[in-house]
């Protein structure tokens, strides 16, 4: 599912390059850019979860594609509806660069958040560490 998935962004993105006007028609009940950020996020997210513990003992049943369904499940959303307003985002190119710049802010800031409190652990760790001496 994700590699045709993939596929499909890669086609869209070669096709669509040079437009700015969409060439997909938009859907019906097209997710709102704000909800499509927040599940990419979720997604790619997923994705780094699947890759670091997939050769871990316990999510040996599991599949990249349960991740992807675990996030489209939290935001009620059927696969089809992603997939179609995913397309449509992607068929302009310059909305869509914009978005995906959001993603990967939103991304950073996680990162730098969770590196800031394990640099806070670290800094409780030796400070207890010098009390008990």
């Amino acid at each position: 599912m994700m590699k045709r998935f993939q596929f499909i962004v890669l086609l869209l993105v070669f096709v669509v390059a040079s437009c700015d006007d969409p060439v997909v028609p938009k859907p019906e009940n097209l997710i709102k850019e704000s909800q499509m950020i927040d599940m990419l996020v979720d997604i790619h997210l997923a994705e780094a979860t699947y890759n670091k513990f997939r050769y871990d003992t316990i999510m040996r049943d599991n599949s990249s594609v349960n991740f992807y369904y675990s996030v489209l499940d939290k935001y009620h959303v059927q696969d089809s509806l992603f997939e179609q307003s995913f397309i449509y985002y992607a068929s302009v190119p310059k909305n869509f660069d914009k978005m995906y710049r959001k993603v990967t802010s939103k991304l950073s800031e996680m990162e730098q958040e969770l590196s800031g409190r394990k640099q806070d652990e670290l800094k409780l760790k030796e400070e207890q560490a010098e009390i008990d001496k």
